[in-house]
């Protein structure tokens, strides 16, 4: 069965974690606001959404046959254990979804870097608050939650994934949480990538996967932009 994936259209956002686990699985979705006609759209994916019986609180959410799953680490959960992409042992697969729960809080924060008072103004209405904001972000956050994920790679079994040997979706999501950072803080990520160097290797690892590697070289990848999540903004990373 081909899985629906509902989510905005124009921006990576958190949909791209679930992208790049259902890429890597070479599972068969749509990204179906990204379709044509009746079917795309963000009005459409609005009225979908509201439609649910137990409705999403926001995109991203999955439709696996007569399931609705909402919630990025719960929709990663559920294909996790589908595609091999988790331990099939509990302890296992609640260890990964803690890790991309803590991912998840990584990206929270990088988002309210640039909109640290309010979701509903725009950037330019917060922009001495997002400055002070980026400026703890970039000298302590981000080496906080990165200096972590260093020692779990340090701590794990042999193998230089997350859990060891093999690849799981939290390694995914440590990738895209790497880029994103990459492209919104590009100068605070090359003073801190040397400290952090099983962090960057699980990146490179994940960018070499060959059906990883398609899907980025693809129209499939939605560029990084000033939309999403993580956004560049220079005045927030000086040099």
């Amino acid at each position: 069965m081909t899985y629906q994936l509902h989510y905005w259209p124009t921006i990576q956002g958190r949909g791209e974690f679930v992208r790049l686990a259902l890429e890597e699985a070479g599972a068969a979705y749509v990204d179906v606001a990204r379709g044509d006609g009746d079917d795309g759209g963000e009005e459409a994916l609005m009225a979908d959404m509201a439609a649910q019986d137990h409705p999403p609180f926001a995109p991203p959410y999955l439709v696996d046959g007569d399931l609705v799953i909402g919630q990025t680490a719960n929709i990663l959960l559920h294909l996790g254990l589908r595609h091999g992409l988790a331990p099939k042992a509990e302890a296992g697969r609640l260890w990964v979804n803690q890790l991309q729960l803590t991912i998840a809080d990584l990206v929270a924060e990088a988002h309210d870097v640039h909109h640290p008072v309010g979701m509903g103004l725009y950037y330019e209405d917060q922009k001495p608050e997002a400055a002070r904001r980026a400026r703890e972000f970039r000298t302590q956050r981000m080496k906080k939650f990165l200096g972590w994920f260093e020692t779990v790679l340090e701590r794990a079994p042999k193998g230089g994934w997350l859990t060891g040997e093999d690849l799981t979706y939290a390694d995914l999501s440590l990738f895209q949480a790497v880029e994103g950072l990459r492209y919104a803080f590009p100068h605070a990520m090359k003073r801190l990538e040397p400290r952090i160097g099983r962090v960057i290797a699980v990146r490179d690892r994940v960018e070499a996967r060959p059906n990883i590697k398609a899907y980025l070289a693809s129209p499939r990848r939605i560029p990084f932009s000033t939309e999403g999540i993580f956004r560049l903004y220079p005045e927030l990373d000086p040099v």
